[in-house]
This record gives structure tokens, C-alpha cells and sequence, in this order.
């Protein structure tokens, strides 16, 4: 079984851009509600999204991915899935969750991922930082879809 989890440095670093002017607010205004709700919601979001997961499973043959303790969970069978190819994310791609025009994207930080194609067409983009590993843990997969 392959699992990796990958720090969203980049995450964390925008939510913390975003906390600075949350402190701004709290000096400027004072404490109020808005500002304790607004902390409460960004405390809430580093919890979440700390972390991207991705497991592959060769006995159950499946591949999963996750943010954090569990959110935004999907499971594939490895019947389900038609290609799977190293890629590269571009700044479009963004971090986070996201759809796009080469479908859904899951990424913690960095450029590096993998695709992986379903036979209607949908494709997945999981962001790693241990690409390599991460193909060779699918290699079984690789092979048996061409």
C-alpha cells in the first residue's frame, strides 16, 4: 500500500495572509462578532485543509485522496479509471479544490501531479510532491490501461 501526505504550505501561507488583516481588523475595530465568526471560519479552513492525502490500495485496488482529516474524500476502483499520466499544473490550476477545463483539481501546493482519466470522459488532477513514487505505486494501473 502507497499513502503520502503532502503539507499545503501554500494554503496555510494564504490563510495566514488572510489572518494578518484579520488582526488588523481586531486592532483597528476591536473585538466584535464579525471578526470572531470571521477568525472561527479561518480556523475552521486551516483545520480542513492542512494536508492533501493520497492512498493507493493494491489489495482493495482502489485509489483515494482526501484534504486534511478526511474532507472532500473520492475512492476510484482501478476498473473505473481508463489512463493515468504524470503531469504538470500550471498558476491556473490554482490549490485547493477546484474545477477546471481539464476537470477537477486536487492540490496542496507545487506544480507536480498526476491525471487520471475515467472512461466518461471526467479527469481527475491530483497535485504530489513524490510523483515518481506516486506513478509507480499506479504502475500495475499504468500498464493494464493500454
Amino acid at each position: 500500500m502507497y499513502r503520502h501526505t503532502q503539507f499545503s504550505w501554500a494554503i496555510m501561507a494564504i490563510l495566514a495572509w488572510v489572518a494578518s488583516f484579520l488582526i488588523l481588523a481586531t486592532w483597528l475595530l476591536g473585538y466584535n462578532v464579525m471578526v470572531l465568526v470571521f477568525a472561527i471560519i479561518l480556523a475552521i479552513l486551516c483545520c480542513t485543509f492542512y494536508a492533501l492525502t493520497i492512498e493507493v490500495n493494491k489489495e482493495k485496488r482502489t485509489l483515494s485522496w482526501w484534504f486534511g482529516p478526511g474532507v472532500a474524500k473520492k475512492t476510484l476502483n482501478f476498473e473505473d479509471i481508463t489512463e493515468i499520466k504524470g503531469v504538470t499544473n500550471s498558476f491556473r490550476h490554482g490549490v485547493g479544490m477546484r474545477i477546471t477545463n481539464d476537470g477537477w483539481v486536487y492540490s496542496a501546493s507545487g506544480f507536480s501531479a498526476i491525471e487520471v482519466s475515467l472512461p466518461d470522459g471526467m479527469k481527475y488532477r491530483l497535485g504530489t510532491n513524490d510523483q515518481a513514487n506516486l506513478l509507480s505505486a499506479l504502475s500495475e494501473k499504468i500498464a493494464s490501461a493500454d
